[in-house]
């Protein structure tokens, strides 16, 4: 029996995470249409991409503003467009603001629905979780401690872990990392990893770069790496770096993010999946970032975030072993004193890869085979691929 599954994701980490659940599905079922949306990891696994997932690759609350009639003129024609498909099941991969309203849309037509990545109702807007089980049949979990969560909220969830666990070796190749980049095997390595979309590489490219360029007087030998993840990331920070090129050693890579965070011995780096990466490459670092004051004042004022760290990687470790420099604190001058202090505390080095060293071993649980299983035990469970019968 054939079956059609739609797809969407709206980042670059989904686009991951959606590929190689692609993978995996096609591994248990060959005859598997996907359509959708998403990068060019998913469409490299065969999906039929409906819109660029660069489109739909926004953060924040007022930020979203700006583009909303935009948003919802896609998400209008994505999902006349899924109806008339009649997918066998709609699986949103993160993204919830754009996925859960599809996903809820597609379900009251009879259109089986899951969440891949559960909206962080755990850390701030926490009656969002009545959305989701209206929305969805179920959501994937990421974190042990998510899928506990959802079911005290009376919400289906399964925890299928994160496929980088499993794909990140649990010790890194520096040397081969550094081979593989061309950057030199003695040199002092700062990676800086400002985001994934335009408008964090906006705020974040040069508090990073003045930090770098701050701890390149206190350091010697050092080289600055970027990995940027498509051609509008690159051409942005290419031109927000242009006034600091003349004081760094400054490499740019095009996406390979994890070799890069790999041959690093600090990792300066946005809040959010990044922190995750850096914690499986077993990389000290310091995260910063910054969103618009307009969304600031908003979640200051109705007191929206409910968790002591924003960094995954901190609260995995259920301690800060990670330095948060948030919105504005988010300069130069305080972020470069704990850049330094990565690099040359050897004993704090060495605690820290020992914690995510734990961490790692804990997460590691066939992610991908794990949540190919919950779809289609989903499917096998409300009698999927009725719709292709």
């Amino acid at each position: 029996m054939s079956l059609t599954i739609a797809v969407v994701a709206a980042e670059p980490s989904g686009d991951l995470l959606g590929a190689a659940l692609m993978v995996a599905l096609k591994s248990r079922h060959a005859d598997i249409r996907f359509i959708g949306v998403g990068g060019p990891e998913m469409t490299a696994a065969g999906l039929d991409s409906r819109i660029p997932l660069e489109k739909l690759s926004i953060m924040g609350i007022f930020e979203v503003l700006p583009r909303l009639p935009e948003l919802l003129k896609l998400r209008k024609q994505l999902r006349l467009w899924l109806i008339e498909q009649k997918p066998d099941i709609f699986i949103g991969i993160d993204a919830p603001d754009f996925n859960l309203g599809l996903a809820r849309s597609l379900k009251e037509t009879g259109i089986k629905t899951i969440q891949y990545v559960s909206p962080s109702v755990w850390a701030w807007k926490e009656k969002r979780v009545k959305k989701i089980r209206a929305s969805v049949d179920r959501v994937l979990c990421l974190f042990p401690f998510e899928e506990s969560f959802l079911h005290r909220h009376h919400v289906a969830a399964t925890y299928v872990g994160h496929q980088m666990a499993d794909q990140l070796p649990m010790s890194p190749n520096r040397r081969e990392a550094r081979e593989e980049l061309g950057v030199p095997e003695d040199a002092n390595i700062l990676a800086l990893l400002p985001g994934s979309r335009a408008t964090e590489v906006e705020r974040l490219a040069r508090p990073f770069l003045q930090t770098a360029v701050e701890a390149s007087a206190q350091l010697d030998n050092l080289h600055v790496v970027v990995p940027l993840v498509n051609a509008t990331t690159r051409d942005l920070f290419e031109k927000l770096a242009e006034p600091f090129r003349s004081e760094l050693n400054l490499v740019l890579v095009n996406r390979n993010a994890t070799a890069v965070i790999t041959a690093a011995d600090v990792v300066l780096l946005a809040s959010g999946t990044a922190t995750l990466q850096g914690m499986l490459c077993k990389r000290p670092m310091v995260v910063g970032y910054k969103v618009s004051s307009l969304t600031a004042a908003y979640i200051r004022l109705f007191r929206m975030i409910k968790i002591p760290y924003l960094a995954i990687a901190n609260l995995l470790c259920d301690e800060m072993l990670a330095p948060e420099f948030i919105q504005e604190r988010c300069r130069a001058e305080l972020m470069t004193p704990a850049v330094v202090q990565m690099f040359t505390d050897k004993e704090q080095t060495q605690n820290i890869v020992k914690r995510y060293t734990e961490i790692h071993e804990q997460l590691r649980c066939a992610a991908a085979a794990s949540a190919a299983e919950a779809v289609l035990d989903q499917l096998r469970y409300t009698g999927g691929g009725a719709n292709h019968a």
